[in-house]
């Protein structure tokens, strides 16, 4: 009885990083939907990532004294803070970019776009040459195969929407707005998530020389959101004029901006901290589809929206090339195990032709 009970207790601990990492997904896909139901409601866009990074500033300086009281920072000189504000822009444009994008296209559609990241980096860090490729490898042509399928199932997630795969609902839980598209629309908010997806990139980049710089990681990161918030509100300000606009109730508004700033930036990024350090940043960019699956069923709940077989094709298509880069980078951090089989793949080879 006790084995058993010490066996079921190994196995659990043996499996929360996979429990946690479903729950992050469900973290994220919750954001996507509620920040959907919000900026719906009508909430503008700009307005909603202001308040999203004074909650995630408010949400992140209690980890900066917690976690890093003990160690010593760097010193701060000017051209590094201004280095450190040029950068913080990606945040901004990505933020303002994404969240302005879903008048226009689904809660379902721009998290699928969203899985084009690792392909953009990738293709990014090879023209910064921070990325090493060789195509003679097969590691590095799965690279080169699943940059281009990311890339073409983007493009048929923008162009060809399809048929429905199902018959379309009438009706909502939650009773929200049911929001209609055009296909000019979709198409101008699709380039628009690209556009943002293309400055969060070149964000992630960006981080390698910062981080050497100024290496305390907490610091930097509440730094960067601190100097996004102030940029956004200049953003917002320049926008959006109605007074109105910037009032927040207790309604859906205020839930999504707590949401995305303290659960999100606060919970969330611990949460995936811990899953990287336990398991490492392949085996948590591996589950990223699922909170896709997430937010197609909750957003056919709630905003009576309905997945196309276009959409569903391209999406299909970027998990095929997520999961293709994912296995060529899992084989470069493995080169020993890669070689040992290639050997043995050959030996095998040598020994078939003798036969």
């Amino acid at each position: 009885m006790a084995a058993g009970l010490q066996g079921c207790v190994r196995n659990m601990e043996k499996n929360k990083p996979y429990f946690a990492m479903i729950l992050y997904q469900f973290v994220y896909a919750g954001m996507s939907l509620l920040s959907k139901a919000s900026i719906s409601e009508g909430m503008n866009a700009h307005v909603f990532v202001v308040y999203r990074q004074a909650f995630a500033t408010l949400a992140l300086v209690p980890f900066v004294f917690v976690l890093e009281r003990s160690k010593k920072s760097p010193p701060l000189s000017f051209p590094l803070l201004s280095k450190i504000f040029l950068v913080s822009t990606g945040i901004t444009m990505n933020l303002n970019l994404v969240y302005y994008s879903l008048n226009y296209v689904s809660a379902t559609f721009a998290i699928a776009l969203t899985n084009t990241n690792l392909a953009i980096t990738f293709v990014l860090a090879v023209c910064f040459r921070m990325e090493s490729l060789n195509i003679k490898q097969k590691h590095g042509m799965s690279k080169v195969i699943g940059a281009a399928l990311g890339l073409l199932g983007a493009l048929l997630c923008t162009f060809v929407t399809g048929p429905a795969m199902y018959p379309e609902s009438q009706k909502n839980i939650l009773h929200l707005s049911k929001q209609t598209y055009t296909k000019d629309g979709w198409i101008k908010g699709s380039l628009i998530i690209l556009a943002g997806i293309v400055m969060w990139c070149l964000w992630l980049i960006l981080q390698v020389p910062l981080l050497k710089q100024y290496p305390a990681k907490l610091h930097l990161t509440a730094l960067q959101c601190i100097f996004s918030c102030v940029t956004s509100a200049v953003w917002a300000m320049a926008m959006e004029r109605n007074p109105e606009s910037w009032k927040l109730g207790w309604d859906i508004n205020l839930l999504s901006v707590f949401y995305c700033g303290v659960i999100v930036q606060g919970f969330g990024y611990w949460l995936l901290a811990w899953i990287v350090e336990k398991k490492g940043p392949v085996f948590s960019a591996a589950f990223s589809p699922l909170s896709l699956v997430i937010t197609a069923i909750f957003s056919a709940i709630f905003f009576q929206e309905t997945l196309h077989w276009g959409s569903f094709c391209g999406a299909m298509l970027l998990v095929i090339g997520l999961y293709g880069i994912l296995w060529a980078k899992s084989k470069e951090e493995n080169p020993e195990a890669t070689e040992r089989q290639e050997m043995l793949t050959q030996e095998s080879e040598r020994t078939d032709v003798e036969k």
